[in-house]
């Protein structure tokens, strides 16, 4: 059911006629009691009662709000004109709100894409575009917005890993943009029925279960010092390489293979060491 706009008059201006004409009926009614006119008096006590039924007519508009109108049932139209309104009394009217609204899920545990089982949860803002479709699609629209963002947040868990394993691989904690957007996406799927539009949406909490976070933890610290390592390594290759062709170039030194095997066995121990080497002094030739 798409949302259908409805016209309605000022309620200020209706309000000022509708009780003038009470008044007047009034006066009629008590100008013919005065004169023992019974049907006047019936019509004027008629119309009285036409006039104050009217009343029920009037509904107040709020900014960003909006009043769905139902005739017994059917829907009639929406009215978003801000104030005072007035329009059929028989219409059943029901006020949305189109505000800008946001929630932040529970911590929701899941197991992603590797199977590890982790803690997520996500901040969602959004708001109702169409009044039609979020009063008569569902039964809550507030309540469906929960239960489908807590869907797609598990969803989304099991489509990622938590950390990032390969080069240009995405993951949950790697890439908060990439994952956002995609949490978006999958929300306004399961949304719009209920003619709800998702401003933003993303990643509040990620953690590994408790049960398993602290190995998880150590792993973490494992690939942490085999990547400085190798860096350490690929430095020390780079600095070796460097002194044995300058030597070389600059003719300073003259070394056989084995010599240049012993330095560059012993100028890698000196940069790979994790503590200071003790330098040994060889006061002799190098060939001794």
């Amino acid at each position: 059911m798409q949302e259908k706009i409805i016209r309605s008059l000022p309620g200020i201006a209706t309000l000022i006629l509708l009780l003038l004409a009470m008044l007047l009926c009034g006066w009629l009614f008590v100008d013919a009691a005065n004169r023992g006119d019974v049907a006047a008096i019936i019509t004027a006590s008629l119309l009285f009662s036409v006039l104050a039924l009217c009343l029920i007519g009037f509904y107040m508009v709020e900014p960003n709000q909006a009043a769905v109108l139902t005739l017994f049932g059917k829907y009639v139209g929406t009215d978003k004109v801000q104030g005072l309104r007035f329009n059929n009394p028989f219409y059943s009217k029901r006020k949305v709100s189109l505000r800008v609204r946001n929630f932040e899920s529970g911590k929701l545990k899941v197991n992603e894409l590797d199977g590890s089982p982790v803690e997520i949860a996500a901040v969602v803002v959004w708001r109702v575009v169409d009044s039609a479709e979020a009063m008569f699609n569902v039964d809550d629209y507030e309540s469906f917005v929960h239960i489908q963002s807590e869907a797609a947040i598990r969803s989304l868990a099991t489509q990622y890993p938590y950390d990032q394993h390969e080069d240009g691989q995405i993951s949950l904690r790697s890439h908060p943009l990439e994952i956002s957007e995609y949490l978006k996406q999958q929300l306004d799927e399961r949304l719009n029925t209920a003619g709800v539009d998702v401003i933003e949406a993303r990643i509040s909490h990620l953690a590994y279960a408790p049960e398993i976070a602290q190995v998880m933890l150590q792993r973490q610290q494992a690939n942490a010092i085999v990547a400085a390592r190798r860096r350490i390594v690929d430095g020390a290759v780079g600095m070796v390489d460097m002194a044995l062709a300058d030597l070389k170039a600059k003719g300073i030194v003259d070394l056989d293979e084995e010599r240049q095997a012993q330095m560059v066995s012993n100028l890698l121990v000196v940069l790979c060491s994790d503590h200071a080497t003790q330098p040994v002094i060889n006061t002799g030739s190098i060939y001794q």
